[in-house]
């Protein structure tokens, strides 16, 4: 029985970024099911706190030159790659200067966040899909870890649902607790656009006409995990009562119950 292939997309990770809640799981989750039958690649940004010498990044020539449109601006994007210590997994970095050369991740020296999040995070979830359609590497399931991977599930079953890349493939959120939604709101619809997804499309992101960023996630995902004990009242009822596959906040346990998780998700799709 061949392996199938799982994408973890994440916008932290250890040991590149520094230690949290997401960067924990997001980093212990591919070491774990690497040794359960799982063919794993890795997806995040470059933030400029990485030091490309000690993790020994190099750019895939081969990934890179391709030009993401953010609200009408072209931005290169980069692809490098670097092995995950202590497995032979392959992590794979979107750069690029304007969004990612900045020594923090999402708020400045003083602590405000920055004002272009919104683009950064839209050329993220981009650059994630077409990095995959270029691997030509058929995900079985994506996992997407925290607010900046939103965009991935409307993306994915949107915009490209048509995409043999993507047909058949299981999109998992993972939400995190965050205070990122007020900051998101005002120019989102507009530069969230791509083909086959429309402004009415990305009302799901929104509730009682307020930024809820991860109800977007959880309205286009097949099946969702609680990443934080303490998530928001809303984000907690939203997922509640979406209806689909849920993992509850594991703890501990967190890598057993993922394995589990998957392993599920997988057999629904054989039968049906």
């Amino acid at each position: 029985m061949s392996k199938k292939r799982l994408l973890i997309v994440t916008q932290e990770l250890n040991p590149y970024t520094e230690d949290t809640i997401i960067s924990e799981l997001a980093g212990k989750l591919p070491l774990y099911l690497n040794d359960k039958g799982f063919e794993i690649r890795i997806l995040m940004p470059r933030f400029g706190s990485i030091n490309e010498r000690r993790h020994r990044l190099h750019e895939v020539v081969r990934l890179s030159g391709m030009n993401i449109i953010v609200d009408d601006d072209d931005y290169p994007l980069i692809i490098k790659v670097a092995s995950l210590p202590g497995a032979r997994l392959q992590v794979y970095f979107l750069d690029n200067d304007e969004f990612f050369k900045r020594k923090s991740l999402f708020n400045d020296e003083d602590g405000n966040v920055y004002e272009d999040n919104t683009d950064r995070m839209v050329f993220f979830c981009k650059g994630v899909i077409e990095t995959v359609r270029k691997f030509g590497w058929p995900p079985d399931i994506i996992h997407c870890h925290g607010w900046m991977t939103s965009l991935v599930p409307a993306f994915i079953k949107q915009g490209y649902k048509s995409d043999p890349v993507f047909s058949n493939t299981t999109v998992v959120y993972t939400a995190y607790k965050h205070e990122m939604d007020n900051y998101l709101a005002e120019t989102f619809k507009t530069k969230a656009l791509i083909t086959n997804i429309e402004k009415e499309d990305l009302d799901a992101y929104y509730k009682d006409d307020k930024m809820l960023i991860d109800r977007g996630a959880i309205h286009f995902a097949d099946a969702l995990v609680k990443g934080s004990e303490d998530l928001s009242q809303d984000v907690q009822n939203e997922m509640d009562e979406s209806g689909k596959p849920l993992l509850e906040y594991a703890g501990d346990e967190y890598l057993a119950q993922h394995a589990e998780f998957y392993k599920n998700l997988l057999a629904q799709i054989i039968t049906t």
